[in-house]
């Protein structure tokens, strides 16, 4: 089939990739402009560059639903779209051009985890599965029909780092199989039951600052969910604000303010957290790698050499 791939960052260029090996042909990318978002800047092989090495016609826009873009598609003659990684809303008048439409690859388990960061969420809220989706696109962001699914187990200790890369090699198979169901019409797209469906936002600093009235399990998730190469986890000792890399649920209980630097175990250093922490109820969270203001990784107990004192989410002092 004759297809216009909607894509970006490194999910578009491993799509790209699959398709030219494949008996499909790309007849016309279109692709992001390059942004300063520092999402963008993580997982950016560059698909437009690709396509150009293999004469494929490149198109850049930040919204595309201008009538030039849908003349560039006519024109195309393509029998399908394919979206990846596409980080703006398609108007009907566009992804209704091709014959079949346009099939969307969303990394997420619709209808839950529609909109952004799909992984870093889901490992934030404890899913112990991730995987992607393959929709018709619909005037609804992330609602249309889907063709398939798959999915992969979320391991005790994976990253989102981890999640991406198990995720990613999804894409290309779960794609070439949804364009032979809908090159065959021997198939029936299943509507998504909406009741069900989440709607999560961009993650920004702001969702990467340390609450420790949150349980440590949850704080621990967080950590993973925004370790290298993503921007981390952050909480401030004073004015200074440190980046959590590594850190567990500790082996204690303890009791007391949260935010507190209170015990070493091994070597890490554990601190209060969890709701009404006076309670004593709560276990912390041992904080086992961080990285201060000027890039230095160091262990807790490197770190924090005297027990005392507090951790907060705004800086102090």
């Amino acid at each position: 089939m004759r297809i216009v791939l909607f894509g970006y960052q490194t999910w578009g260029h491993d799509l790209l990739t699959k398709l030219l090996a494949s008996r499909h042909e790309v007849v016309l990318l279109v692709t992001h402009p390059d942004g300063d978002d520092p999402y963008e800047g993580i997982w950016n092989d560059h698909v437009g560059e690709l396509a150009r090495e293999h004469g494929i016609p490149v198109v850049e826009r930040e919204i595309p639903n201008d009538d030039e873009l849908a003349a560039r598609i006519r024109e195309a003659d393509a029998d399908v779209a394919v979206a990846i990684n596409w980080r703006r809303w398609i108007a009907p008048e566009i992804f209704s051009i091709p014959r079949l439409g346009t099939l969307n690859t969303h990394d997420a388990l619709l209808p839950k985890y529609a909109g952004f960061a799909p992984l870093n969420w889901a490992l934030v809220n404890g899913e112990p599965e991730v995987g992607i989706t393959a929709h018709l696109m619909s005037a609804g962001l992330d609602q249309g029909d889907v063709v398939g699914q798959a999915s992969v187990e979320v391991g005790p200790t994976d990253t989102t780092a981890d999640l991406f890369h198990k995720t990613l090699a999804l894409f290309g198979p779960l794609t070439l199989e949804s364009l032979e169901k809908m090159e065959s019409g021997d198939y029936t797209p299943i509507p998504q039951d909406l009741s069900q469906a989440s709607f999560f936002h961009k993650r920004t600093d702001e969702e990467n600052r340390i609450d420790w009235s949150w349980p440590a399990e949850e704080l621990e998730r967080l950590v993973r969910a925004q370790t290298d190469p993503y921007p981390n986890a952050f909480t401030h000792r004073g004015t200074e604000r440190i980046g959590i890399l590594e850190a567990s649920v500790s082996r204690q209980v303890y009791g007391g303010t949260g935010g507190r630097i209170f015990y070493r175990e091994g070597d890490g250093v554990a601190i209060v957290a969890g709701p009404q922490p006076h309670k004593g109820l709560n276990r912390g969270l041992v904080i086992q790698r961080l990285r201060t203001p000027d890039g230095t990784v160091m262990t807790g107990a490197e770190y924090f050499t005297r027990m005392g004192g507090y951790l907060t989410p705004y800086p102090v002092g």
